[in-house]
């Protein structure tokens, strides 16, 4: 098992020796993973940004009404294509080129936009600001966790993928009997599961970084990764906006 939080690079012939004894190896992997990390979090950040943007605008267009209230193909092609992509992306990486799954990467963002555009014709503006401020502290402090911690959280991984597949399967029976109470413990789950996910896709992103360090999947790494942090921090907004956010 790999060790999270110190790789120990080896120092041999050849290494140059540093102050107290250390090598520049270490060195230069703290700095390699600092770059590959900072790389992640400034595509979700994009990401996010960019969904934002998107999801005001047509909200504001008024085309958001038209579409998404309404019954047509547009409105489930706008809802579906986030989900197809995100499926291409994960099971298709190795067959698309670095390029390409950034130009995926920046498509999903937008159609998530669009997607999205309905909490502004629900939800206040100031209750909307308020929850994404909100999520945006918890998740920085649960990947700051994920991040520092050296306790391995790959065993809680599987729990948290079942918890999310038990979610999704009651949300979708939630679509036909409508029930508040289950509406209720559907987002108190999501947002605790989506919370582990966070801590959780933090730590093995970087564990992933020294297995993948110097090959020439580290760029698709990156995408592939953000996409992940972005899901967390976007399905945790929206659970938490059930509870915050204030109904026009």
């Amino acid at each position: 098992m790999a060790n999270w939080n110190d790789p120990q690079p080896r120092s041999g012939f050849g290494a140059s020796p540093s102050l107290g004894g250390r090598t520049d190896g270490r060195a230069g992997y703290d700095t390699g993973l600092r770059k590959y990390m900072l790389s992640i979090y400034n595509y979700m950040a994009s990401g996010v940004l960019l969904t934002g943007i998107v999801s005001l605008l047509f909200a504001s267009s008024g085309m958001a009404a038209q579409i998404m209230f309404g019954g047509g193909l547009l409105k489930w092609l706008i809802i579906l294509s986030p989900l197809a992509i995100v499926m291409a992306m994960s099971f298709g990486a190795n067959r698309f080129s670095t390029g390409a799954l950034q130009a995926m990467f920046w498509g999903f963002a937008a159609l998530m936009g669009l997607s999205l555009s309905t909490i502004f014709l629900v939800y206040t503006q100031q209750s909307i600001a308020t929850t994404f401020f909100a999520t945006a502290g918890a998740f920085a402090g649960l990947s700051l966790f994920g991040y520092t911690t050296k306790k391995d959280l790959s065993g809680m991984g599987s729990f948290l993928v079942m918890g999310l597949v038990g979610i999704l399967i009651a949300m979708v029976i939630n679509l036909f009997v409508q029930s508040t109470v289950l509406q209720l413990v559907v987002s108190i789950l999501g947002v605790l599961i989506f919370a582990g996910l966070t801590a959780y896709d933090t730590q093995r992103l970087k564990a992933q970084y020294y297995q993948l360090r110097g090959t020439e999947f580290m760029g698709k790494a990156v995408v592939l990764g953000a996409l992940s942090l972005y899901l967390d921090f976007i399905n945790m907004f929206q659970f938490l906006l059930y509870f915050m956010g204030q109904r026009d």
